[in-house]
């Protein structure tokens, strides 16, 4: 079966706030070293402990989001945000522009996949993801389609 899905543009907000929350859940352990930066303030009592640690902690984040930010203004990111249609199979996922233009993306170039409410969303690397909000799919079973095809390629459970 090949899911045809309907033309849709990736906003860019959309983008940075997914791109965003899954570098926060990856690097969780980054919340351990600022506690235990914070901690030092028992050893050594001064807030220059908990201050130092807390701007540390802002520029790690900020490093993230103008990372993000930055791939929508670049010209090799500009394909994520174009408008475009999907055909999903089980052997691979054409990305189309237009009728005549596509590229392919095999499976094998996911890393992970995470399926939401209303969105599947597959990750190709921290920057790179593609965006299926289920309204730009034309039936429930097509979302069952693409959410079984996942499920036997292991990336969800």
């Amino acid at each position: 079966m090949i899911v045809k899905t309907k033309k849709y543009e990736l906003p860019t907000n959309t983008y940075i706030g997914v791109a965003f929350k899954s570098v926060l859940k990856e690097q969780w352990w980054v919340g351990l070293i600022y506690l235990a930066i914070c901690g030092c303030y028992f050893l050594i009592p001064s807030w220059w402990w908990v201050i130092g640690a807390t701007i540390a902690l802002a520029l790690y984040l900020l490093f993230w989001l103008i990372q993000f930010a930055g791939v929508t203004q670049m010209e090799q990111g500009k394909f994520m945000f174009q408008k475009m249609s999907y055909e999903i199979s089980s052997q691979q996922i054409l990305l189309k522009i237009n009728t005549k233009q596509g590229m392919p993306m095999k499976w094998d170039q996911i890393k992970r996949a995470v399926h939401t409410k209303d969105a599947f969303i597959l990750f190709a690397s921290k920057a790179q993801l593609l965006y299926f909000p289920h309204k730009i799919f034309n039936n429930d079973n097509e979302i069952r389609f693409i959410d079984t095809v996942l499920k036997r390629k292991g990336f969800i459970k």
